[in-house]
């Protein structure tokens, strides 16, 4: 794939860091020569090499160096910390580590050595940009003993070529970890089939050419990142703007210079663009191929942002385990609201996805009913590293079960009702969290909501709501309460409502529910023992 658009169009820039510019033939270059390192220092295919690094042009070109050797990339999140980052060296026995200066000083140095990690490569922040932008500020040079410059041994190795290899569609490009919600984290083994699959997938549903550039805003280690920015990057080519981590003010910036023309990032991102007062129209007025997946999106926050930016937000949806897409509303469509839950539409069935609804038993749905989505297709993982058991659980004669719950309309549209977890129940009625969400949402003073069960006597479980308000605004939570109980069932309304400065997030914008209802739930458990 990325082969066939250096042949194509070698001079085509592909990163813009910054003040900064790759083309296609810059990272072909310099990830030959990375390759040629790797194997080199031992590094054979099969090999997992682990990337552990924020949004800089290194990723992409570690990613590329390691199937040049025939290896499989292990994405790591930069904000893992000793434990979690020792529990993925583990998993993946990953021979080789490509990470920070800083991230080996402060975190990885502590835990490589009781690992199977034999070469580790380090780089700066600071590579190829010639002006330090305040994104980077207080960033300095750190070399630790017994590691390797990245772009050092892209030099020792300049003009040469690795040797070929053979990769074909059913062998591994990368292993993606799940966030770990219901045990350890498991590593999705995601082909090189399953990613140009739907890098294709993105390329032709959102319309993307040449001309258009990707403002890179999700996280590269994340499916969405690596699949809808990175490897449909690779694929059309177009350029990707990164710029090292999410500020909602450098991301406007970097978005009107380099003219930025289409995104996927979380709901979250475009919440903090339109509450941050820096960020005006202009910044993103070529930004019109605009797509949020990864949760819920609420339709009140859809209208919003169109009517301060003027693009609509198109609906994408998918997991770790569907390589990104199983669902996108087509561009120049829009994503129907169903009138009886109020939920906006994930959007219709990717070409080559079977998706049904089904039962607890696994029955097929009518349309209309509410159940568990099952995916089938081309974009679906075979299933976990080396954990044939959790696998076997997941995927039924090919086909994952989502734990996600939801439905078809009679045209096609799939709604998603919630995770199958989150569901509360009061007093034996079944309150899904995002439907109380999507009123909240409708609050003028509200940024963010997420609402949880928590323990109660009597009802066995209540709803708590949690949220954040716009700058400058205040709310009582009476107030609140009241107004979602005069739009609701009266055993949906939150019958309590916490104010917080901002919510729990993971690092790709996704609220974590968990993280509110485990702190809730610990909190009950002090006070009755």
């Amino acid at each position: 794939m990325f082969q066939a658009s250096v042949e194509r169009a070698p001079d085509a820039p592909l990163i813009h860091y910054f003040d900064a510019t790759l083309s296609v033939a810059d990272v072909d270059r310099y990830s030959d020569a990375l390759a040629v390192g790797l194997r080199e220092a031992g590094f054979a295919p099969g090999d997992r090499l682990a990337v552990y690094l924020q949004n800089v042009p290194q990723f992409v070109i570690a990613m590329v160096a390691t199937w040049k050797a025939g290896g499989i990339m292990v994405s790591i999140n930069p904000m893992n910390k000793g434990r979690e980052l020792d529990l993925l060296l583990r998993d993946s026995a990953a021979r080789a580590l490509v990470t920070h200066e800083s991230l080996y000083r402060d975190v990885a140095v502590a835990v490589v050595p009781g690992t199977a990690v034999e070469l580790v490569i380090t780089t700066s922040e600071l590579e190829f940009v010639s002006e330090r932008p305040a994104m980077l500020e207080g960033i300095e040079r750190v070399r630790s003993e017994g590691t390797i410059d990245l772009m050092e041994l892209v030099g020792a190795h300049e003009r040469e070529q690795p040797p070929p290899v053979a990769l074909g569609p059913d062998d591994v490009a990368f292993l993606t970890y799940t966030s770990g919600t219901t045990g350890p984290p498991k590593g999705a083994m995601n082909t090189h089939g399953n990613v140009v699959f739907n890098s294709q997938t993105y390329r032709d549903w959102c319309e993307l050419g040449k001309d258009d550039v990707c403002l890179a805003v999700a996280p590269l280690f994340h499916i969405t990142g690596l699949i809808a920015h990175v490897t449909v990057g690779l694929l059309v080519p177009m350029p990707m703007v990164l710029g090292y981590r999410f500020d909602p003010n450098a991301t406007a910036e970097l978005a009107e210079r380099w003219g930025a023309t289409f995104t996927v990032a979380a709901i979250t991102v475009f919440i903090a663009l339109m509450n941050d007062r820096s960020v005006r129209p202009e910044h993103l007025v070529m930004l019109r191929k605009v797509y949020s997946g990864g949760a819920p999106v609420a339709p009140s926050v859809a209208q919003a942002y169109e009517e301060r930016f003027g693009a609509p937000i198109q609906i994408a949806y998918g997991l770790t385990e569907t390589n990104s897409p199983s669902h996108l509303t087509p561009l120049h469509n829009r994503s129907p609201v169903d009138e009886g839950t109020g939920a906006l539409s994930v959007g219709v069935p990717v070409f080559g996805a079977m998706v049904r609804i089904i039962d607890d038993e696994g029955n097929e749905l009518p349309s209309g009913e509410v159940g568990e989505l099952a995916t089938s297709g081309p974009m679906v993982v075979p299933g976990y590293w080396e954990k044939p058991e959790e696998t076997a659980h997941a995927f039924v004669a090919g086909e994952l079960r989502t734990g996600d719950v939801g439905f078809m309309d009679e045209r096609g549209w799939f709604y998603l009702v919630d995770r199958k977890k989150d569901q509360i129940n009061a007093a034996g009625y079944k309150v899904w969290p995002r439907e109380v969400e999507d009123v909240l949402y409708k609050h003028p003073s509200v940024r963010e909501a997420a609402v949880v069960g928590i323990p109660d006597e009597y009802r066995g479980e209540t709803v708590k709501a949690f949220i954040s308000l716009k700058e400058g605004e205040t709310v009582d939570p009476d107030e609140l309460m009241a107004f979602c109980k005069e739009r609701m069932a009266a055993y949906k309304y939150p019958r309590r409502v916490e104010v917080l400065d901002e919510l729990p997030k993971t690092v790709t914008g996704k609220i974590l529910r968990r993280e509110l209802r485990q702190r809730e739930r610990a909190a009950a458990t002090s006070q009755t023992s």
